[in-house]
This record gives structure tokens, sequence and C-alpha cells, in this order.
């Protein structure tokens, strides 16, 4: 399969973005009670469109964690970035590779948890519960990489997740990388993260 695709500019982005969004939507009603679609949210993909445009030429590789139906990974690749999404449901991963079939065949995704199997997990920073997933399998073999091949990792946490996201990064992600996080209350937010030391 050709998995190569154009940078759109931003007049195609204008286009075609706002179509992609759409159909998403159209999926999430259609299967929003079907197995897999339980922990779905969908963020505000205008405003996250605008941090990344923000990024271009700044980073490289992208990873999406928890990615969907896809939106944001898609939304990446054709803005130029090497773009991967990470997703544990199946369901969500299938309509995702379908969507990138007719948006952005570059964008690539793979079933399995963003945490990374060598994440020892602190429960200090988890006093009112996660949802994260600490048990499924990570995805990162299926990609052939490391969370530290990342520039830049997109994540929308749960109101509590925050803390235990940048743990995971500091520890497993590269000195020096990008958080890029969506919260409903706070938008969004940009912060450069340093590699913890091994102990």
């Amino acid at each position: 399969m050709n998995r190569s695709n154009q940078v759109w500019d931003v007049e195609e982005q204008d286009r075609r973005f706002p179509i992609l969004w759409e159909e998403a939507r159209a999926i999430w009603d259609r299967f929003e009670n079907a197995e897999g679609f339980g922990a779905y949210v969908s963020a505000d993909y205008p405003e996250v469109l605008r941090s990344l445009r923000s990024l271009q030429g700044r980073v490289d590789t992208f990873l999406e964690w928890g990615s969907g139906l896809g939106v944001v990974t898609i939304m990446a690749a054709r803005l130029g970035f090497t773009a991967y999404g990470l997703e544990t449901s199946s369901q969500l991963v299938e309509h995702s590779r379908r969507l990138a079939e007719s948006y952005a065949p570059s964008a690539i995704f793979a079933l399995g948890s963003f945490v990374p199997e060598a994440y020892a997990w602190d429960p200090t920073l988890d006093e009112d519960g996660s949802r994260t997933d600490f048990d499924a399998p990570d995805g990162y073999e299926e990609l052939d990489m490391d969370l530290n091949d990342f520039d830049l990792v997109y994540v929308y946490p749960w109101p509590h997740e925050h803390q235990i996201f940048t743990d995971i990064l500091r520890k497993h992600g590269r000195h020096g990388g990008l958080m890029l996080s969506y919260d409903v209350r706070e938008g969004m937010k940009l912060k450069r993260l340093k590699r913890m030391k091994e102990r």
C-alpha cells in the first residue's frame, strides 16, 4: 500500500478537514452505543488544528494517545507530520484506518495501549481514580517504535490523568519532547518535557 500523501495547504485544509470532522461525527452518531465506543470522546478539532499548525516545521514524528476515530492523527499527517495513533479499541482502530484511506493514507494506527509495558505506575499520582488501562499490552511493538522515538505526543487526559501522562512521558518519552494536551476546561497546552534520569 502506498502510504505517501501530500501536505495540504491551508485552503485545502479549510475545505476538507470539516468534511472529515462531519464524517467522524456521523460515525459516532451511528455507533455511540456499540462495543468499543464507550470511552470515546472527541476533542475540539478546530482548536487542535490551530495548535498543530503552530508546530509545523518544528517537529517531525507525532503520536496520538487514545486515537479514537483517528481524526487528529489524520490531520497531523496532512500537515506534514509523520503521524501515528495508538488505540485499545479494535473497533475504533478499524474506523480510523478506513477514514485514513480516504483522507491521509500515510497515517498509521496500531491496536494497543499507549502505556509502555516497562512503565511502573505510581499510585500517588492517582488519588481520585484513573481511566488509563495499565493492563492492556502496549502498541509500540506493532508500530516498531518506542515512545522516545516521538517528537510530539498529543493527549486528551481525563481530569485526574494529567500527572500520570506527564510521568509516563518523563520516564519513557524523548528528552526535550513535546506534550500537547487538550482539556475541555482549559483548552490546549504545550509542555516540553525533560526525561527523568534512570536510578
